[in-house]
């Protein structure tokens, strides 16, 4: 049974924060637009100015799925303002919305931010 040691890049690379890059003059940067203060847990309002800050993120990308993901964002952002958010509702869209932007780095890192801010509700 091998065990596992966690990323090997081999050649020229490059590790920042939770970015990884390998290859010929490798880069690997990380545009963290929502650190978590220490761990705390977030307000729903402060969840939903995150939620508003991906909907911009997302009116300004290229990413294929953008229309449907605003309109998810904005529905969760509506349940967040509810007087009882519910939160099974709110934790399946955050663990939908971290699996759709795997490939677009600024906001892969919100959708982390944000799904911790859910969880931690």
């Amino acid at each position: 049974m091998r065990s596992n040691d966690g990323i090997i890049a081999t050649g020229g690379s490059n590790v920042v924060g939770n970015a990884v890059a390998s290859g010929r003059n490798a880069k690997a940067e990380v545009r963290n637009v929502a650190q978590s203060d220490s761990g705390r847990q977030r307000s729903p309002e402060e969840i939903a100015e995150l939620l508003s800050r991906l909907i911009d993120e997302l009116g300004r990308s290229e990413h294929p799925d953008r229309a449907d993901l605003i309109e998810a964002a904005e529905d969760a952002r509506e349940e967040l303002a509810a007087e009882t958010p519910r939160k099974g509702k709110l934790k399946l869209f955050a663990r939908a919305l971290v699996g759709a932007v795997p490939g677009f780095t600024a906001l892969a890192s919100l959708a982390v931010t944000i799904e911790e801010a859910i969880r931690g509700l």
